[in-house]
């Protein structure tokens, strides 16, 4: 008899305990799908998990040279959008910006993002941008026609080419 409870509480607990394991999968799960849903895809899918912050990427930044490339994935806020059609946008470093244009121009983001958070997947690199790139890019933002004329220097940019990309909702 003894054996029997013994065996019958044995079992008792080994069950309690693989319920318990299923519940927190299913509370992991719903967790990480609550999570992603709090985020609009725009590119190749990509998720929230393994993102590096602002700080960081900038110390990534500060490590480059002109042809050096890393892949990262990182967060932070947009400054500015193309007011053309979203075909690339520019990210918050703190003292300088990231310009970001998107892989094979294979995608866009809206243009009213302009101070939302995101996750950017890509490769950022170190670029010099010429006059007439800056000028260009001067026009899409909607800049006056002597701001624009007033570009007379190429530049040191900091540069993200992005296959992926999670816009806050």
């Amino acid at each position: 008899m003894k054996k029997l409870v013994t065996f019958c509480l044995f079992s008792f607990l080994l069950i309690a305990c693989k319920n318990e394991n299923k519940q927190d999968k299913t509370n992991s799960t719903a967790e990480k799908a609550q999570k992603e849903m709090a985020y609009a895809s725009f590119g190749e899918k990509i998720s929230s998990d393994g993102v590096v912050s602002k700080e960081q990427i900038i110390e990534k930044y500060k490590n480059l040279k002109p042809g050096d490339t890393v892949t990262v994935k990182f967060t932070t806020t947009v400054n500015s959008v193309c007011l053309a059609k979203g075909c690339w946008m520019r990210l918050d470093l703190g003292d300088n910006e990231a310009m970001v244009k998107f892989k094979d121009y294979g995608f866009f983001v809206p243009k009213n993002i302009a101070g939302r958070e995101v996750i950017v997947n890509g490769k950022a690199f170190v670029s010099e941008m010429s006059v007439e790139e800056q000028r260009h890019y001067a026009e899409d933002a909607g800049k006056s026609k002597e701001e624009v004329e007033a570009i007379t220097t190429p530049k040191i940019t900091y540069s993200f080419e992005a296959d992926g990309v999670l816009v806050k909702k």
